[in-house]
């Protein structure tokens, strides 16, 4: 079980500097909707839409190591990653990644939906902690207040996939 899973409930700060982030909200309704919303979530969309790039557009599989591209003007920064679990089953569908050194911050992130009923919900869970690069380290303050922009374009492109 990954530590995003076992902190899930948690939402502020914790010994050790890591920050736990969960928000769940509601997607849309309808079978189609949910095949459209998971097909897209389990081909990175909720990133690439977001403004990502990622460096294979491959259905995302436990074990992969995506480089995740965040273009910054003429300029872009790498974000080694390794997905850690998918699950596509029932009424769920989803994936967790886990930063790898050189990412700017250390930590998780994880994407799920759930079907309950005919409505579609999209959960978003995130523990992070300042990077093992000092570079990083020292803009930590900027890079939080650039996840909860980043976070909030997640829910939006989701939202917006399948209306």
């Amino acid at each position: 079980m990954s530590r995003t899973q076992i902190r899930e409930e948690r939402w502020s700060p914790e010994p050790g500097g890591w920050r736990v982030w969960r928000r769940q909200v509601y997607l849309g309704s309808g079978h189609a909707f949910w095949e459209q919303s998971a097909a897209a979530l389990l081909h990175g969309e909720v990133k690439t839409r977001s403004g990502f790039r990622i460096s294979t557009q491959d259905k995302v599989r436990s074990g992969a190591k995506p480089q995740i591209i965040v273009p910054v003007g003429p300029a872009s920064i790498h974000e080694p990653v390794e997905v850690v679990d998918v699950v596509e089953c029932g009424n769920l569908a989803g994936f967790a990644y886990r930063t790898l050194p050189g990412h700017p911050v250390c930590g998780e992130e994880a994407f799920i939906l759930r079907r309950m009923g005919p409505a579609v919900f999209l959960k978003i869970r995130s523990l992070t902690a300042a990077s093992d690069r000092w570079t990083w380290r020292s803009v930590f303050w900027l890079l939080l207040g650039a996840q909860r922009f980043i976070r909030w374009r997640y829910l939006r492109v989701m939202r917006q996939r399948t209306s």
